[in-house]
């Protein structure tokens, strides 16, 4: 199931490295605005992402009772309730611009810019919101390959269109920083295209038909009972981003758009354990329903090791590269050493944010959707804003970086705990049920 998904994380995770790319050859100012710009950009993709895994999860049971009408009907309402909700929060995000970005840090200088990136985004905000939805349909149908396909053409798009709107090549208007959000923009609106394409004529699961209201809030109650848990998980992680933002912005704006290109380029390091992880809960909970307890544990074993090898060996390769990538993305001194510093410390703690990350997984395919809401808010309430705070009162700029890696580390290690545990729980379920007497 991950294999296929390999290309598309790969492309999914371009999208901000390319805008932060070409944004970065305009100077550190649009750097920085962009940077600002990321917790909303996080918080969008994650409350369609947790809508996506409630219609995802109702559409599968659908399918396997073999109640095709149920699937496309919850499809068909999951599209409405998703862009009902990204209406809401652009106009929302739209009308409180200021007073938001003036609260996470933002200055006289950087205001104007995130007006004119954020203007545009907001305007696309729909078709930001239905290619996350969407990826979840289709790697249940088991068409991982066409939704990787799909990643791939918007992110390909988006490196294309960067340049020529952001500097006006070949006779077209230079629309500056508004230009990347634009490209973005018109990327996502050709994948949500494609989207809808194959989920009406290659899975026939998109067929438009007169619903009563009753029935659109049944579906909606339903998917929301699922996707609640799950976006507030997600919408923690841009509450993450945000409480970093606001810490580095008392720096300077060369620490914000170190930390907004770092950000971006980090997420390199995590493209093949995201691909294993985005495989992860399908593959929890139909064990789990088979009963098959014994496979949940070889898999949490596997997946665990895989992490902490694999981030082990991206750490070595980030400490040792560090000053390369950063020359890549500015030429500004001071912009160029807080980058590596970043890269270098967060880098340690790789192995265990994935492991932190898993065990949410595992959690959900376990029917624990709360366990694993409670698992991120530990790691986000309870240490990163306490600790991050702390170290950078004691550190400086640094001080926030170690922050982080003594939290990923520690919340790693309660997650591990906090599987075992359920998991060891629900096999001596089993066990018991088993050897119960017949009735």
């Amino acid at each position: 199931m991950a294999w296929p998904l390999l290309g598309g994380t790969f492309a999914m995770n371009a999208y901000g490295l390319t805008d932060a790319y070409f944004v970065g050859k305009l100077g550190t100012l649009p750097l920085a605005a962009m940077a600002f710009a990321i917790p909303v950009v996080m918080l969008l993709t994650f409350i369609a992402g947790g809508l996506g895994s409630g219609v995802t999860i109702l559409m599968s049971h659908a399918l396997g009772r073999d109640d095709k009408d149920a699937a496309v009907r919850l499809v068909s309402d999951g599209i409405i309730l998703t862009s009902a909700a990204a209406v809401v929060l652009a106009l929302a995000g739209y009308l409180s611009m200021d007073w938001l970005f003036a609260r996470l840090g933002a200055d006289g200088q950087t205001m104007p810019l995130i007006r004119a990136y954020m203007s545009v985004w907001y305007f696309g905000a729909v078709f930001m919101a239905m290619p996350m939805m969407g990826n979840g349909l289709l790697i249940s149908c088991g068409d991982s390959a066409a939704a990787s396909g799909r990643m791939i053409l918007g992110a390909s798009l988006n490196a294309i269109l960067n340049p020529l709107l952001i500097h006006g090549y070949f006779g077209l208007h230079a629309f500056g920083i508004r230009g990347s959000a634009l490209a973005t923009v018109i990327a996502q609106a050709v994948s949500t295209a494609w989207l809808f394409w194959l989920l009406h004529h290659r899975h026939q699961l998109l067929k438009w038909k007169s619903t009563k209201l009753s029935g659109l809030l049944v579906s909606f109650r339903g998917i929301l009972r699922f996707a609640i848990p799950g976006m507030m998980s997600m919408i923690l992680m841009p509450v993450a981003s945000s409480t970093i933002t606001r810490l580095l912005s008392r720096f300077g704006h060369e620490v914000v758009a170190a930390s907004g290109v770092a950000g971006r380029i980090e997420m390199v390091a995590f493209i093949i354990p995201m691909a294993l992880g985005i495989a992860l809960t399908p593959f929890v909970s139909q064990n789990f329903g088979a009963r098959r307890i014994d496979r949940v544990r070889e898999a949490f074993r596997i997946s665990t090791t895989f992490a902490l090898l694999y981030g082990a060996a991206m750490a070595v390769l980030y400490f040792i590269f560090a000053p390369k990538v950063a020359w890549l993305f500015t030429d500004d001194p001071k912009v160029a050493h807080t980058l590596v510093a970043y890269m270098r410390i967060t880098s340690i703690s790789y192995g265990m944010t994935e492991v932190h990350r898993y065990c949410t997984f595992f959690l959900t395919g376990l029917h624990k959707p709360l366990h694993s809401l409670m698992l991120d808010a530990i790691r986000v309430i309870i240490l990163l804003a306490p600790l991050a705070y702390l170290f950078s009162m004691l550190m400086g700029v640094n001080g926030v970086f170690w922050g982080r890696v003594v939290t990923d580390v520690t919340s790693g290690s309660i997650g591990m705990m906090w599987v075992i545990r359920t998991r060891r729980r629900m096999m001596n379920a089993q066990v018991a049920a088993v050897a119960a007497p017949a009735p």
